[in-house]
């Protein structure tokens, strides 16, 4: 208004008519003009401060650019006298002090190595004079790789070669530091240092699809977690070995495009499915001065598992553990090393099936008469002391109890009296993972950790310190150095300064937690993930995200998972993200978790329903549009949630999920449904398959060609079910993509096809 009639009155004011009545507008005006600018001042005052703006969040930032790279310490190897601990960075390995967290020497620079090599991975010799270094890594599958290894000497600061007639996996020091054993080709090798490198061949019978040595075949490397599969004994004489026999496997046959071939290559592994036939596995140990191999009796029963061996404190004795096909009963075997012959000591047995840790949960105490372990027999996973002898075991007492967990074994300080047991659990609460001590005798526990969140531990070898990793959902890791007397703060390694500015720069909101009472009553817990500027006052579209499986956790207090991120750029967009941890899920106890034995997908996909329904009810919810996703077994959980909840959800997306369970492995399946033959309801009843014909909403299935875990052939049966019900949706397939679905600019076309899906049907 005070623009118009300063262009205005001039032109009206050349009329001497109007001078007079204009010099009293002029000063109407003029107090007019201070009465707007004082209107406007108070009306300034009285407004709400302006947001912060942020910086908005892209998919380029995560996955292109990464801007949101968490730091942590990698490579801790600690010294002999635990008053020092050595990491890997990318100039070299560098040797800490533990009180002050502060360098104190270069044991390695990587560009003053002759030759030239970028380890991606390294480990001590026993008497600290040498580091084996592991370089050029090339995976094979989830833990397997092949990579070249290296020698130094830290006396002479010369850099050899472990070898040079092929590529070697899982290359080991004894533990004196005099050898390296490594497996190459599916034959077990040793290296003598101390003898110029003298290359010993422990088998020679080692061949691709039909005998392995040294190392696990496809399906003992997924589902019992390890790849690696020879054991120095402990005087450094003997190494104990697995050897599979996997002829009798059937293949699985992935098509691999090349854009330089003409025609496509085949790729054919061995792959049990569920119900079909498994390795054949047999134990065995090695001496190395006689250059014996002695086959271990671990019964006339062939189709079994064996889902861990061990040492002992003797070097005469291994501990050998006998699972059947069923997984519900484990045996704990004692060999004699050098005859074979072996013993049964201890059995568990159960009505569902027994969980194998991947880690060490079998701890063999320095008296040579008793061992520690963990299990869930009485409902909580707890530590149990056992006395054994040549013929069997009796239980000395319960170390721990409760209606808690342990979740993970730190370490035992047997120079104490009474020895002091470390480990984390979810006693606190089963989102959070906290550090504890324990007398042996069951007296005394502590909490050591104070911040809240989750907690993994790294001790060392002495006890005297440890290395506190910390993380909860408004704050990424802290690495920590603790004195365990006293459990004094000695200094902080890591606190991630750049990445919390990042984090507040973005406006990244924290998790926030809530609760749902299933129709059962069962309480789950879940998370909310919310954008900057939400309004209760408003109404938000809601993507659920599921993962769901046996012993999985995703509700946990905890920084960043896989996912979060997306997550975030999500909320940034203006929808709401939920995740609820269903039925099946761990650090509840194994009431909980065992739930859905013989039954897959039926109780996990009713508490997802439950959960959206929750959801739906809330105010600031457009119940209307609620929908789902998830990858592997979340692909799954989402296909069925869009399926056997199609008046709930609205849309799903489903990455490499499982469409039945009889395309799936034997381990993982029969350990969850038994054999097919067994249980073929509890196979078919809740497949996404027979359920194809309910699809209501949009549905988006992606997966990779080259997914040697859920197969491709998964989302064929699915399409053809979809198809022949008539049922429209969208499909995408990653060529030679394996299970991750990732490799060069994978990730971003991936996530930016999900989110341009979301967008179009949510």
């Amino acid at each position: 208004m005070p623009s118009i009639f300063l262009v205005t009155l001039p032109i009206i004011s050349h009329n001497l008519y109007f001078k007079n009545i204009m010099k009293k507008l002029s000063h109407f005006f003029i107090l007019l003009g201070l009465l707007w600018v004082s209107l406007q001042t108070i009306q300034a005052q009285s407004k709400p401060a302006v947001a912060t703006t942020h910086t908005p969040l892209t998919l380029e930032d995560i996955y292109t650019k990464r801007v949101f790279v968490e730091k942590t310490v990698q490579g801790i190897n600690w010294t002999k006298n635990g008053q020092y601990y050595t990491s890997l960075d990318a100039e070299g390995i560098v040797k800490y002090d533990i009180v002050t967290g502060k360098a104190v020497e270069n044991l390695a620079v990587f560009a003053s190595l002759s030759p030239k090599i970028q380890p991606d991975d390294y480990a001590l010799s026993a008497d600290e004079k040498k580091i084996l270094f592991t370089t050029n890594t090339e995976p094979i599958y989830r833990r397997s790789f092949r990579a070249d290894y290296y020698v130094y000497d830290l006396t002479t600061k010369t850099l050899k070669p472990l070898t040079t007639e092929g590529r070697q996996s899982y290359a080991t020091f004894s533990p004196d530091g005099s050898q390296v054993a490594f497996v190459r080709e599916n034959n077990l090798f040793v290296v003598d240092i101390n003898k110029g490198f003298a290359l010993t061949q422990i088998t020679s019978n080692g061949k691709f699809n039909s005998i392995i040595n040294g190392s696990t075949d496809w399906v003992y490397e997924e589902e019992l977690g390890f790849a690696q599969a020879f054991f120095w004994s402990p005087d450094s004489k003997k190494i104990a070995f697995y050897q599979f026999d996997e002829s009798k496997v059937k293949e699985y046959n992935m098509q691999v495009w090349d854009d330089k071939q003409l025609y496509p290559v085949d790729y054919r592994f061995k792959y049990p499915k569920a119900g079909e036939a498994n390795s054949v596995v047999n134990i065995f140990t090695y001496d190395l001065a006689s250059k014996q191999t002695m086959q271990m009796d671990i019964g006339k029963e062939t189709d079994i598992y064996i889902p861990r061996i061990k040492w002992t404190n003797s070097p005469e004795t291994l501990a050998i553990r006998r699972m059947n096909r069923l997984q519900n009963k484990l045996e704990i075997l004692h060999a004699n090393a050098n005859t074979g012959k072996s013993k049964v000591i201890f059995t568990e047995k159960s009505d569902t099936y027994v969980d194998v840790e991947y880690a060490d949960d079998l701890i063999y105490l320095r008296n040579g008469k008793q061992f520690m372990m963990t299990s869930e027999a009485e409902g909580y996973k707890h530590f149990y002391l056992y006395e054994f002898s040549a013929d069997t075991s009796r239980l000395v007492k319960k170390v721990t109890d409760g209606k808690w967990e342990v979740a993970e074994f730190v370490g035992i300080n047997e120079s104490a009296t009474p020895a002091v047991v470390y480990f984390t659990s979810t006693e606190h609460s089963p989102l959070e993972r906290h550090f504890y001590s324990i007398d042996i005798e069951g007296k005394g526990k502590a909490r050591l950790s104070v911040e809240k969140g989750t907690h993994t531990v790294n001790m060392s070898p002495d006890f005297s310190h440890y290395i506190l990793f910390n993380s909860h959902v408004a704050s990424p890791m802290k690495v920590s150095i603790f004195k365990t007397e006293k459990h004094a703060l000695q200094s902080v390694r890591e606190d991630n300064a750049d990445l919390r500015k990042k984090i507040a720069e973005y406006g990244l909101q924290p998790k926030e937690f809530f609760q749902v009472i299933a129709t059962d009553n069962t309480i789950l817990y879940g998370y909310w993930i919310k954008p900057k500027d939400f309004d209760a006052k408003k109404k938000y579209p809601v993507l659920m995200f599921v993962y769901g499986g046996p012993a999985s956790q995703n509700v946990k207090d905890s920084w960043a998972d896989g996912q979060q991120y997306f997550h975030h750029y999500l909320a940034q967009q203006g929808y709401l993200v939920a995740c609820v941890d269903n039925r099946g899920t761990v650090a509840r106890g194994a009431a909980f978790k065992k739930s859905t034995y013989a039954n897959l997908g039926k109780y996990e996909v009713q508490d997802q329903i439950d959960a959206a329904n929750y959801i739906a009810a809330q105010p600031f919810v457009e119940k209307s549009r609620i929908g789902i996703w998830g990858w592997s077994y979340g692909g799954y959980m989402s296909s069925l949630c869009i399926t056997l909840g199609a008046d709930v959800f609205k849309t799903a997306i489903a990455v490499a999920p499982v469409s039945t369970w009889r395309l799936y492995d034997t381990i993982y399946t029969e350990r969850f449904l038994k054999r097919p033959f067994e249980n073929a309801e509890g196979y078919d009843r809740n497949s996404p398959i027979t359920h194809a014909d309910k699809l209501k909403g949009s549905y988006l299935l992606v997966h990779g060609t080259g997914d040697d875990n859920v197969h491709f052939q998964n989302a064929i049966l699915m399409q053809n079910a979809l198809i022949k019900a008539g049922k429209q949706f969208e499909s995408f397939y990653y060529p030679n993509r394996n299970h991750g679905i990732y490799g060069g600019n994978t990730r971003l076309h991936l996530y930016q096809m999900m989110t341009d899906f979301i967008k179009r049907k949510l």
